[in-house]
């Protein structure tokens, strides 16, 4: 495990759904009704409790599925968690369709969505990377600015750990970040 901003980022490779944080952030699709990847991860794990949540969601606020670049908190079900806050990232399309900002707003949403339900401790996937396509140097730095922003601002979240599925991914990350 790799540490910035004095403890408060760590790096780590391992399993998202193992971490004992107080939330964890599902790169959720837009349905919010689970997918693939972490996604998928996080629902099978978590169980039903988080899916009856998206579903209340999906029929009460978003019905036609959550935007791009916010979040919205649930249980975190079976998980180590509190909560899960799901956020949507951007697909890739070439990087003229507002992907960039889209992103970083999935970060800084996450962090505030964090900081309503009073959760001090949040670990990250890599929003988008995977099947979205994001690339994953442009991806380190604005999500590594994102939260290092965040927490220069912001003293209600002490600790956000990327968990990285793969050591390969962990250092594009360390490699690309800005802290």
């Amino acid at each position: 495990m790799t540490d910035y901003l004095n403890g408060r980022v760590a790096v780590k490779v391992g399993d998202i759904t193992e971490e004992k944080v107080n939330a964890i952030v599902n790169a959720a699709n837009s349905s919010l009704m689970g997918g693939g990847g972490v996604d998928g991860a996080i629902h099978r794990v978590g169980g039903s409790a988080i899916k009856a949540e998206c579903r209340k969601l999906r029929e009460t606020l978003y019905p036609e599925g959550r935007p791009t670049g916010q979040a919205a908190s649930t249980t975190a079900g079976n998980l180590s968690a509190d909560h899960v806050i799901h956020t949507v990232g951007p697909v890739w399309r070439g990087g003229n369709a507002g992907e960039e900002k889209l992103l970083r707003e999935c970060y800084v949403n996450s962090l505030y969505a964090a900081r309503e339900k009073g959760c001090g401790t949040v670990a990250f996937p890599a929003v988008s990377t995977g099947v979205y396509g994001f690339p994953k140097i442009k991806a380190a730095y604005i999500a590594s600015k994102a939260v290092k922003e965040f927490l220069e601002k912001e003293d209600s979240v002490s600790k956000v750990t990327f968990v990285f599925f793969s050591e390969s991914d962990a250092q594009i990350f360390i490699e690309h970040c800005v802290f």
